[in-house]
């Protein structure tokens, strides 16, 4: 099968498109024949957790797809299931997945809206339902809230039913996003947003902020929150990892400070959210409350240039492989 790899040495095109055996699912495992892929930033970080043969990997960690072989001991799931899931090596034409973060494919979805969801919406989950404790006529800020993540937070908080600000340096793709439910677009790139969020919620502040631009907006984004408000931190594209704490408003608002990551949790607690996620959000895909926002869709053969645009920062939402066989 026809699998991606990335190398993670100096090399002028690290990936490489490889034939490799096919694999074989393990007990609670499944092999599906993935119809499509989403790429996400990380996956293309040159040295991000490589592993395997001479400095590579097999790149890839969201698809969907149906299940052509199940392990011994996997009862839920039966060959010819539609699936999706987060997991490794998905810009290929087979992956193993786990029966811990298998999702079925709402028969309204096809393989590319599918294919967007296992992991930007997981971690969104976490954000802003397990750890952000989000309620219906809440205000959230995202930070940076045209990436995957961004749209994500967005889209799932307006099913909850809460109010959203976020901020972006492009006003094209604030715009792009109000028919998403965007409440509030602030166009800029600077810590410079305090006086439009009180505005916007009659200075009371925030209750949740998703960090997804990193330390040049995390001091300005401690002082948003309302009153017992809690800050989400899920990456730092901005590449600064400092920031001065206000320990006094930290103390005296009764603020929460977590971050979002799987790099140091085991596969169970990985796993934790999606039984959750399933029960909560899933249906919303279903019924057509959410819908995966899908800025192009690429051919197998042109992951290169999907990178491409991603590094471009010119998209909003998911870029997707369609993955043929």
């Amino acid at each position: 099968m026809k699998s991606y790899w990335m190398h993670a040495g100096d090399v002028p095109e690290p990936i490489e498109m490889r034939d490799i055996a096919m694999p074989v699912p393990g007990p609670t495992q499944a092999l599906v024949r993935l119809h499509a892929a989403a790429l996400n930033r990380g996956e293309f970080i040159r040295g991000h957790g490589l592993h395997g043969s001479a400095g590579a990997k097999a790149i890839g960690m969201e698809g969907a797809g149906e299940i052509v072989q199940v392990g011994s001991e996997l009862k839920r799931y039966r060959v010819g299931d539609r699936v999706m899931a987060r997991c490794a090596g998905t810009f290929a034409q087979y992956t193993l997945m786990d029966v811990r973060e298998m999702m079925p494919v709402p028969q309204t979805l096809d393989w590319e809206e599918a294919a967007c969801i296992p992991l930007t919406f997981l971690v969104s989950y976490d954000l802003l339902v397990q750890q952000g404790k989000l309620r219906d006529g809440d205000w959230l800020l995202v930070n940076g809230v045209s990436s995957g993540v961004g749209v994500a937070s967005l889209q799932t908080a307006k099913a909850l039913g809460a109010k959203v600000i976020g901020t972006s340096g492009s006003q094209d793709k604030l715009e792009r996003l109000r028919p998403l439910g965007l409440d509030r677009g602030l166009r800029t790139r600077q810590p410079d947003f305090f006086a439009a969020v009180m505005d916007a919620t009659g200075g009371n502040g925030v209750a949740l902020v998703v960090n997804a631009v990193g330390g040049s907006v995390f001091e300005e984004s401690l002082r948003c929150l309302a009153f017992q408000g809690r800050l989400g931190t899920v990456g730092y594209v901005d590449g600064v990892l400092n920031a001065p704490l206000d320990i006094e408003a930290l103390h005296a608002r009764r603020l929460t400070i977590f971050g979002v990551s799987n790099k140091l949790r085991s596969p169970e607690q990985r796993a934790e959210p999606v039984e959750g996620f399933v029960r909560d959000i899933l249906p919303a895909f279903a019924d057509g409350r959410i819908r995966s926002c899908i800025d192009r869709v690429f051919p197998f053969e042109e992951l290169v240039q999907a990178r491409a645009l991603m590094q471009s920062d010119a998209h909003v939402g998911k870029i997707v492989l369609k993955i043929t066989h």
